[in-house]
């Protein structure tokens, strides 16, 4: 999942260019599904707390019903769900191998 983590932060880093919308919704489509996993692996690894951040950010990226935050508050969004999988990559994953 290390990799994974990390190719999905680069992935919202890039979202803070100027991308094609088709972009955007493979991001949200990764993401959704990363974190969706994330979630089922960290609850079998006994860490409940990390697996309801998961699915929450699973829940706010998901394609089907989109959530309208704006440009602004998606670029952050991004920074900080970005920076938060390179810790997850480094930390949390470190610790479980």
């Amino acid at each position: 999942m290390k990799p994974l983590s990390i190719i999905l932060a680069i992935l919202l880093f890039l979202c803070l260019a100027d991308m094609p919308y088709g972009y955007y919704q493979f991001v949200r489509f990764a993401a959704a599904a990363f974190f969706a996993y994330g979630a089922y692996k960290e609850n079998e690894f006994g860490s409940k707390e990390l697996a309801i951040v998961f699915i929450v950010l699973a829940l706010l990226f998901q394609p089907f019903f989109k959530i309208t935050l704006g440009r602004t508050l998606w670029n952050i969004v991004d920074v900080i769900v970005g920076l938060g999988l390179f810790w997850y990559s480094q930390t949390k994953l470190t610790l479980k191998k």
